[in-house]
């Protein structure tokens, strides 16, 4: 068993409870714009929700590409889980390895699977996701991966921290909500890990410090959220998770944003009122 001590986390690798089974049968698709969104914050938005027990979808840019940045170590720690690499396993790096933004591997020089897999998913530690990268193959294998459980649009190219380019056009390190949310589905509330590597993933990500003022921010505060963040240049910030609703089954959430400059900053509180608008739509 792995003792995190360096996080100071309790629980750190502890599993979470199963999700809720679904609910009830499927309803009238609700109809949301964000289009005044989009123009007051001057960004360009993706949206897509699912409701797993109703089948009912919000989507608005869907299936247009955008950077995932960050918003990749969530199913980067998932295909982990699935390649079953030893979680206990203790991986060494040097100081050219240490990335900008590693807040806990700076002042290491090893870490175990279990603890890079934390430091990426609860404070978006990018050394941590390199060396996680290192465990699938890189971004070879990750894509390997996502095939595997029906991603075919995620688009893997480079590790951190070069993947947030976020270029206008360029595919390399792109997805869209409706994929992105497809995978995160399938590692957090599917088939694509056995049950006790999910609610594995699921406890971490519930733990998540990077999304306060984004998903979480647009929900009740009671509701629990497993969640991962993003940001990158052009005024990426992405936010990617699951909703547990008091009653019904959980809500599937992808937002990706971007802006028009390479130097544009973003706003949180876009994404925040996206989710609510979502949430009050599905609810």
């Amino acid at each position: 068993m792995v003792v995190l001590l360096v996080f100071g986390l309790v629980g750190a690798c502890a599993a979470a409870p199963p999700p809720p089974p679904p609910a009830s049968p499927a309803a009238q698709v609700p109809q949301v714009s964000f289009a005044d969104l989009e123009s007051r914050f001057d960004s360009r938005l993706g949206v897509y929700a699912i409701d797993t027990g109703t089948g009912r979808e919000i989507a608005h840019r869907a299936d247009e590409r955008f950077n995932y940045a960050s918003a990749i170590k969530s199913l980067l720690a998932g295909a982990v889980l699935r390649r079953n690499v030893d979680l206990d396993k203790v991986v060494t790096y040097t100081d050219a390895d240490i990335q900008p933004n590693s807040p806990i591997t700076k002042d290491r020089r090893s870490v175990t699977v279990c603890e890079a897999a934390e430091a990426a998913l609860l404070q978006s530690d990018n050394t941590a996701a390199n060396l996680l990268f290192a465990e699938v193959g890189g971004p070879a294998g990750l894509a390997a991966v996502l095939r595997e459980i029906g991603d075919t649009t995620t688009h893997p190219d480079r590790l951190e921290v070069e993947l947030n380019s976020a270029i206008p056009g360029d595919i390399r390190d792109t997805s869209t909500p409706r994929a992105m949310a497809g995978s995160l589905r399938a590692f957090l509330l599917g088939d694509a890990l056995p049950a006790d590597k999910r609610d594995l993933l699921v406890g971490i990500m519930r733990r998540n410090r990077t999304g306060a003022e984004l998903i979480r921010a647009g929900v009740p505060s009671e509701w629990p959220v497993a969640d991962k963040t993003g940001t990158g240049d052009y005024g990426t910030r992405n936010d990617i998770g699951v909703i547990w609703p008091p009653t019904g089954a959980p809500i599937v959430l992808a937002l990706m944003s971007s802006r028009g400059t390479p130097d544009a900053e973003h706003d949180n509180k876009l994404l925040a009122e996206a989710a609510s608008r979502v949430v009050d739509a599905l609810r």
